[in-house]
Parts: C-alpha cells; structure tokens; sequence
C-alpha cells in the first residue's frame, strides 16, 4: 500500500483514504486525508480514463485555498504521465474551470477546490465531455489507482487564461441599463476577481465587499445558505439603500441573495422568480428542482405553465436529469442554479445574479415585491446533525420501512419525504459528509410543530437522539 504522505511517485498502485471519493466530488482534509500523492494518482487514474475513450487534453483550474496551488501541479502531472495536454487556467471559480471545458478544445476537466468547507479541507471537481463525472464513475478511478492500471505517455503543460473570454460570457447576456443598487459580497473565495471584473461592466452602483482572494476566509466563512454569513451584506444593503444584494460561496457555483429589506430569499424562491421568466419563453417546460424544496416552488411553476419536476439533491445528478429531460432550467435548495437556457447548462452564481438584473430590469418587479407575494410559509432551515457514515443510510431506510408498514404516502427518490396534512417533512442521508439532513415545512406554525415531531418521534424509534429544530 502507498503512503498517502509521500511525494508524487510516478508508478505503482496508490490507495486514497476512504473517506474522500464521494458521490459527486473528491474531497478531504489536506494533511489528513488528502495529499499531493492523492492529487497525482488522481491525474494518472482519471487520465487513464480519459486516454482510454480518445481523449487528449484536460483543462485544470483551481481556487483561492492556500494548498490549491500546489495540488494542481501533481494533478497536472499526473494527468501529464498519462499523454495528456493539460491546459492550466488558473486561479479562479469553479464555473471558470467549466466554462473552459466547453470552449477549449479539451475532454474535461477538473477544478482544485474546497467549495465552502473549512479552510484546511481541499477537493476535485471533476468533469468529461461537458457532464460532471460523479458517483459509480469516481469510484472505479479509487480501483484503477490500486491497481496501478494507468495509461502512460509524455504530455505537456500549457498555462492559458480564460479569464477575459469568460467575464466577455458572463455580462453578454445582461439586460436593461436599470439604475440598480447592488452590495455583492465574495467571501473572498475564488468569485472575487471575477465579481470585480463583471460589475464593472454593469450598469448601475455597485458595492463591494471582500473582494480579494483569500483562502483563509478571514471576514466570514463562505456558505451564503447559512444566514449569520450574510449578516454584513444586510447591514451594507440597509445603510446604503441597496436595491439587493449578491453573495457567493467559496467556489461561486452557489449563490446567496437578499432584497432591498435584507430579507434572505432561499434558493428555491430565487429559482421561482427566474423561473417564471424563462417559461414565458418555454411555455410547458420542465423546471427540474430537489427534494429540499418548497411546495411553493412546485405549485408556483404549475401556476406559470411550467412541468415541475422533484429530483434527487446533488448539483451533479440535476444536471444529468436536466441533459435527460432537455430542461430550460433547473437548480436545488442549496442555491446551485443551472441554466440551459441560453447558457450551457452549468450552476455559474455570478451568471444567475446577472439574470436576476436582467429580470428586474426589464420587468420592473423587485425581489422585495416578489418576497411579498409568495404564500405565507413557516418552515425550518435544513437541519444537518451527525451520523455516521455506516449508519446514515441504514437509519433513513428504517423510517421509510416503518411509514410503508404504517400505509404512509411517500417520496423515496432520496430519502423519504412525506406529505401530511398540513405541510410536508424531508429526512435523508447526506452524499458529501457523515450527516443527516431534515426539513420541514407547512402552513402554520402549529402544523410546523407537528411536522417536527414526526421526525423527532422516528429518529427516535432508530436510537437517535433528534436534533435542536
């Protein structure tokens, strides 16, 4: 067996911690479980699998993470000992790295990023033939690695920026010359120099806060889904008169937004008011969104003259059904939102907050008075408590197994959500850390009440203590 702590070797079989292939990205604690050997065995394992369908090149990006860096030049090697062109991009977001994917002449690709983990975590994001590369798919490359089955060759290293090309991509399609007042915060994740080039090309004021590249994330930790993270957006938003105001995580596929209150709108509320726009376009679409998301959402597609459609969560597995279904447009609780409306199908925050200017420039309906409009709904947050990796699943299978014995109506595409009067509740299992996710929502607060101990009742009945709703 190989040790993960020693430097990039260039042959023989290479075992990555157990813990890092996940269902839709590699991901772990560098120096922990993740490694610059990890780095280049991942080169040489998915180059391998790229040689092998015809590929020839691969395009690499990274993030601001203070160890991004140097994991990109041993993936590059790697991809490198395989016979493979790497074309370096750089320092960037995520949607960066996909964006080169679909203009450059490469397979795939893969972006070097924590996303909006903790400063001392590190990842891949790995794409092939402009569709993520996740699941069974990453699991084979952990065997190819252990068997030191690679493909070799002598590539080369190219470093090529896309930068310009993509904030040229991002502004073409703003509308409207709208005096809008816009606070947009970064987090100093890897959205930050691309924030600063676009808006400066946007009509309207633009404030801006922390707007530098840092991996330390020294003003907040870089997950708009979480409301204390947003705090100086709201009080920037409200001391200067903001219109609204734009946040993104630490890798800018995810997007935060408050109105001209400072009201937080959750990821399915942004979906709905860019969704009823792009169905007047697409009259009957599918609009695709996950389990975690509002009936609202649901019955207000309905409303528009869309096709609602509930999927599985994962940024990855929306957009596989989104390729499946031909979607206009899809997007998950969790505020990854994907365009294929005139876009290439991605989750790109900086290109959704640019929409949502464009939508209130030409149809004068602020995100206050749209807020405004939606039914009343009292809901929690998406509640992730522990639980371990062996029993995470094992849990969500045996309250679905007790609600079918009890002759209760459920949705078991992931995990189970259950439709009671009154409102609804979500438990599943989390595919990117050893937690389990709950929600619940209804129409009052009594009924909210209930909702919660149903769920508290059935983790419970598996020996969990419930968490604080």
């Amino acid at each position: 067996m190989s040790d993960p702590k020693a430097p990039p070797s260039r042959a023989g079989s290479h075992r990555f911690h157990p813990t890092v292939l996940r269902e839709y990205d590699v991901r772990g604690i560098v120096g922990e479980t993740v490694f610059e050997a990890d780095a280049y065995a991942l080169g040489r394992a998915f180059g391998s699998v790229v040689r092998r369908r015809g590929g020839t090149a691969m395009a690499v990006g990274y993030d601001g993470r203070l160890s991004s860096p140097d994991l990109a030049a041993a993936l590059s090697q790697g991809f490198s000992d395989c016979g493979l062109h790497v074309v370096n991009i750089g320092r960037g977001p995520t949607p960066m790295l996909y964006y080169a994917t679909h203009t450059l002449p490469v397979q795939g690709g893969v972006m070097i990023t924590g996303s909006h983990n903790p400063p001392d975590y590190n990842g891949f994001k790995l794409v092939l033939e402009k569709a993520s590369f996740f699941g069974p798919d990453l699991q084979d490359l952990g065997r190819i690695a252990a068997a030191g089955d690679y493909e070799s060759g002598k590539g080369s290293v190219e470093e090529r920026s896309v930068f310009d090309a993509y904030i040229d991509r991002l502004v073409q399609d703003m509308e409207g010359e709208g005096p809008l007042k816009v606070a947009w915060d970064a987090g100093n994740g890897a959205m930050a120099e691309a924030m600063v080039a676009a808006t400066a090309r946007l009509p309207g004021e633009h404030i801006l806060l922390n707007e530098t590249i840092d991996g330390s994330f020294p003003a907040h930790h870089p997950d708009p889904t979480v409301p204390e993270n947003l705090k100086q957006l709201q009080d920037v938003v409200l001391a200067e008169g903001c219109d609204l105001g734009v946040a993104f995580d630490g890798d800018g596929d995810r997007i935060g937004m408050i109105d001209s209150q400072a009201r937080i709108l959750w990821g399915d509320q942004i979906m709905l008011y860019l969704a009823r726009d792009i169905l007047k376009r697409y009259p009957g679409a599918t609009i695709i969104s996950d389990v975690k998301t509002s009936d609202a959402f649901f019955e207000g597609i309905e409303a528009a003259g869309g096709k609602p459609l509930m999927w599985m969560t994962g940024h990855s597995i929306i957009k596989a059904k989104m390729k499946e279904v031909n979607a206009p447009f899809a997007g998950e609780m969790s505020a990854h939102i994907f365009f294929a409306d005139h876009f290439y199908g991605y989750d790109d925050a900086l290109y959704a907050a640019i929409r949502v200017l464009s939508v209130i420039n030409r149809t004068g309906e602020s995100l206050a008075a749209f807020r405004d409009s939606l039914p009343p709904l009292f809901n929690t947050p998406e509640i992730r408590f522990p639980c371990s990796e062996e029993r995470k699943k094992a849990v969500v299978e045996e309250v679905r197994a007790r609600l079918v014995a009890e002759g209760v109506e459920i949705i078991d595409i992931d995990g189970v959500r259950v439709q009671e009067e009154g409102g609804w509740w979500l438990l599943r299992a989390s595919n990117t850390q050893d937690v389990l996710v709950a929600r619940c929502e209804a129409r009052d607060q009594a009924s909210l009440d209930k909702l919660i101990g149903r769920v508290c009742a059935q983790l419970r009945a598996s020996g969990l203590e419930p968490p604080a709703f």
